[in-house]
């Protein structure tokens, strides 16, 4: 999302009741592909267009590092709410919404006037998006059923994958050509078309009144408060020092993290992330295993084209190009290899098999000269890598997620998974000020030490995947 990465676990089961009579099934899938397709477009473009912004702005390494969190803070923290809102309000309501909070949000970045305004833009996107994501799959599910919802789910996930590997190019055509503000201009008509669309062809849904995810408001409030301060915390770290304000702001959060810890316990199934879930060590060993290889990549797509720009001269459009390889060999491999690697070798040695390449392509990345830098000898190959583990990881994450659940949890499963990815490339995000602002004058070099913490994580989620994940239990069908 400033995420181009497919999320790890993208499916709601169960058909819930309809209001309405049957939709119009092509334009569903239509509406509901655009819609989603808006947070990987938008994701995309911010990152080839982060430094042209922070020069406007004048902001320094923090504020290219808000820029990016104001919209993953609010679609981290609230995309499990708004699933639920869905639920009990209407998934076609929420979704219509969600475009039109999300066009006017993009609106009011294309004109910011000062610094705050384009922070309350982005987060106003943020606040979309999490509206869009959930309600978006829902409405698929509910609009299809048998071969046909597959099919649905899988042109979903291919168009959001097509998405994530097109804006990088296209909107660094339209930064170079057209200036930053246009590349939000040029979203807003996709909004309109997908809320068109949805307005004639989707029916109204809800989930049965048994079936109906829980409206947690308290539990959303207390963790995006936490989430807040705690991110906060970390990107005035490096420039402020441990000075007695960003230290409360760390202690506040853990305090407002740990309440929210203690409202879910004592909600037990009513509550937006049912703990009892992380009582399967399957599913904290998947829940692991995301947070740090989400963590890994988030920062990387965020990191790389940045450096690409200030410290090798590339334009956005060069810099969009460069990263083309990754997301266009993910959203080709994905579901094939995954899938096929996975029924062969099986789900917890391909898990860690595909964590084990990512490291290895982190690995290439630490190996980067400071000078004379080729991108086709010290920046593809690594892409490659990391492309070729993630493939291999993405669609057997999601089916474990969803073994390791059971039946009765696996639509939450999914949306906690989901919001851990989010969560994942926010941390990431945060901690990027220690690598702009310590390696200010040599970019290139500050991106092979971060390599290094991205090998860690690699490392860090293979092992999740090796000791916690039970074969038994995530190929029991």
């Amino acid at each position: 999302m400033t995420n181009a990465l497919p999320l790890p676990c993208n499916v709601v089961a169960g058909k819930p009741e309809a209001d309405s009579p049957c939709p119009d099934k092509r334009g569903t899938l239509i509406a509901t592909v655009a819609g989603s397709s808006l947070a990987f477009v938008v994701g995309s473009i911010i990152n080839v267009a982060l430094p042209v912004m922070q020069d406007e702005f004048g902001t320094g390494a923090t504020g290219a590092q808000w820029i990016v969190n104001a919209y993953l803070l609010p679609l981290g923290a609230l995309v499990l709410i708004f699933g639920a809102a869905g639920d009990h309000y209407g998934r076609k309501r929420v979704f219509q919404m969600g475009l039109v909070i999300f066009a006017a949000a993009c609106l009011l970045c294309a004109v910011a006037w000062n610094f705050p305004v384009l922070l309350i833009g982005r987060a106003l996107e943020g606040v979309g998006a999490a509206m869009i994501a959930p309600t978006s799959l829902a409405i698929i599910a509910d609009g299809f059923s048998g071969k046909e919802r597959g099919r649905a789910v899988g042109t979903w996930a291919a168009a959001g994958a097509a998405a994530g590997a097109l804006a990088p190019l296209l909107g660094g055509i339209i930064v170079d050509v057209a200036g930053w503000r246009w590349a939000f201009v040029a979203v807003v008509p996709v909004a309109i078309f997908a809320y068109l669309v949805a307005r004639r062809s989707v029916r109204e849904s809800r989930a049965s009144v048994g079936d109906r995810a829980p409206l947690d408001w308290l539990g959303a409030g207390l963790i995006g408060a936490g989430l807040l301060a705690l991110i906060w915390a970390l990107i005035a770290l490096p420039g402020r020092g441990p000075t007695p304000t960003v230290i409360g702001a760390s202690v506040a959060g853990l305090v407002l993290v740990g309440a929210f810890l203690y409202v879910e316990h004592r909600k037990g199934d009513a509550a937006m992330t049912p703990l009892a879930l992380f009582g399967s060590s399957t599913f904290s060993g998947l829940s692991l295993l995301t947070l740090f290889l989400y963590m890994a990549l988030g920062g990387l797509l965020v990191l790389l084209p940045y450096v690409l720009i200030r410290d090798l001269g590339y334009g956005a459009t060069a810099a969009g190009a460069a990263i083309l390889p990754f997301p266009l060999i993910l959203g080709l491999l994905s579901r094939m290899v995954g899938g096929t690697l996975a029924e062969r070798l099986g789900t917890r040695l391909i898990l860690t098999m595909g964590s084990v390449l990512v490291g290895c392509g982190f690995l290439f990345f630490t190996l980067i000269p400071a000078n004379d830098i080729s991108y086709w000898r010290d920046i593809f190959p690594a892409l490659v890598l990391l492309a070729l583990g993630m493939a291999a990881s993405v669609a057997p994450l999601t089916s474990a997620v969803l073994a390791s659940a059971g039946d009765r949890y696996s639509g939450v499963a999914s949306g906690i998974n989901n919001a851990i990815s989010r969560i994942a490339g926010l941390v990431a995000t945060a901690f990027l000020g220690l690598v702009l602002i310590g390696s200010s004058d040599n970019l290139t070099a500050g991106l092979a030490a971060a390599a290094w913490a991205g090998a860690g994580l690699a490392a860090a989620s293979a092992l999740s995947a090796w000791i916690l994940v039970d074969t038994d239990t995530v190929e029991s069908d």
